[in-house]
């Protein structure tokens, strides 16, 4: 999946970098998993493509990586956990309510130039 872009009202710059894993523990559901980094290089997708080798590793020491957030199906229940650097509360906050605003409305999934 391609990154996401966005600044927070803090003025912080992210990319989200989505991912999704679909388990079977005697009953399916899926966790939908956006990684989030410091946007250094102004929304250039190309910063993902290293990041996103590193996504599932144990421990990520990447300096710019700020954790994680997930959904999970079907409950929509979600949860943060910080990386290098964390979050603060309204941060997370804000996030989230980016990514469902984001998960929520299917034009925004494909840049204009993608259609």
């Amino acid at each position: 999946m391609r990154p996401i872009f966005f600044t927070l009202t803090s003025k912080l710059q992210l990319m989200v970098i989505p991912d999704t894993e679909a388990h079977l523990d005697g009953h399916p559901f899926i966790s939908y998993t956006y990684s989030l980094f410091i946007d250094r290089d102004r929304g250039h997708e190309e910063q993902a493509l290293d990041k996103m080798s590193t996504l599932h590793l144990d421990k990520i020491t990447d300096p710019d990586y700020l954790g994680f957030v997930a959904f999970e199906q079907p409950a929509n229940v979600f949860s943060y956990t910080a990386g290098q650097h964390e979050l603060s509360i309204a941060e997370v906050e804000e996030v989230i309510e980016l990514l469902t605003k984001f998960r929520d409305n299917p034009p925004f999934w494909h840049p204009i130039d993608d259609i």
